[in-house]
């Protein structure tokens, strides 16, 4: 997907032009994976653009730093005012964040201790729910990164040399997106979202220690679904389980809610079942400010 540029970027303190944002080529984290992201949205609701879970993110954020031993410059409050600022800066209605802290430059060498970090917070459009299909999932030859390898509860820059082989190797063979298994054989999550399998009207999601993100649409989607009375189990889940389910979707920041329509070149009983609809819909609703009950959520972004 081409980059929608903006017209400034917030960088270290202070917004920049988008083309002056710019790092060391011997950057530590450049080299060696050593940082932490979090992509986060700006929705359009009634009462103006809100970022979705803004302090969840930002939470995690920091929780990823310590895990990975990465000092953060800024605290969550900081980089929760400079998220506001940037939007306004750039007029966004709605638009993609990404948050961004990484080992800038200062030594090379494995040794993290003596590179500073940089920190990040840029904003760009991107389509509410690309492809607008459901969607063509292959099982990957890649295995997901094993929880004792790296913890997949930091959300690191790292481990998404992973995530990529996995979608080139989905994409170039004419799938949408790609379906990781854990070291043991278990399903873990795609490439860049969680996924989850309506069977019996239960919801079930892989947990964490197959390897998935604890994402927080994944964690939105169970809310949504148990206030909507539905049974939910998140519990390990084998590949069987997915050709066999009633309805397979997935989730995650960039692409919403978004219904399978096969794996593996099977096709499930329903490309877009009832219970992935309705969870669509709510989530839609909550995230754009239609449903009240879930306005805690959004953080507004007034005009300055």
């Amino acid at each position: 997907m081409a980059m929608n540029e903006a017209s400034t970027i917030w960088l270290d303190g202070a917004l920049v032009p988008w083309h002056g944002a710019k790092v060391h080529v011997l950057s530590h984290g450049l080299h060696y994976g050593t940082g932490v992201l979090e992509g986060t949205r700006v929705f359009d609701t009634a009462d103006g653009p809100a970022v979705f879970r803004l302090p969840e993110h930002l939470a995690r954020l920091e929780r990823s730093a310590r895990m990975l031993r990465i000092g953060l410059p800024f605290s969550a409050a900081e980089l929760a005012e400079a998220t506001v600022e940037l939007v306004r800066a750039n007029g966004h209605r709605s638009c993609y964040l990404r948050h961004f802290a990484f080992l800038g430059y200062g030594s090379m060498g494995l040794d993290m201790r003596n590179s500073p970090t940089t920190t990040v917070i840029a904003g760009w459009e991107w389509p509410d729910h690309p492809g607008g299909r459901p969607l063509r999932l292959k099982t990957s030859s890649w295995r997901r990164n094993d929880p004792n390898s790296v913890p997949p509860a930091a959300k690191g820059t790292g481990p998404y040399l992973n995530s990529a082989l996995a979608r080139r190797e989905a994409t170039d063979a004419g799938y949408d997106e790609a379906l990781l298994l854990a070291s043991d054989g278990s399903v873990s999550e795609c490439s860049a979202e969680n996924v989850f399998t309506v069977r019996g009207g239960v919801l079930r999601t892989p947990p964490a220690s197959a390897g998935a993100l604890e994402g927080i649409t994944q964690d939105t989607v169970l809310t949504l679904a148990r206030d909507l009375g539905v049974e939910v189990r998140v519990e390990s889940l084998l590949r069987s389980d997915l050709y066999a389910a009633d309805e397979v979707f997935v989730c995650g920041t960039a692409a919403g809610v978004v219904p399978v329509a096969s794996l593996d070149d099977r096709e499930l009983p329903s490309a877009e079942g009832d219970l992935t609809k309705r969870l669509a819909e709510l989530y839609r609703a909550a995230v754009t400010g239609a449903e009240p009950r879930y306005a805690h959520w959004l953080t507004p972004v007034h005009s300055s």
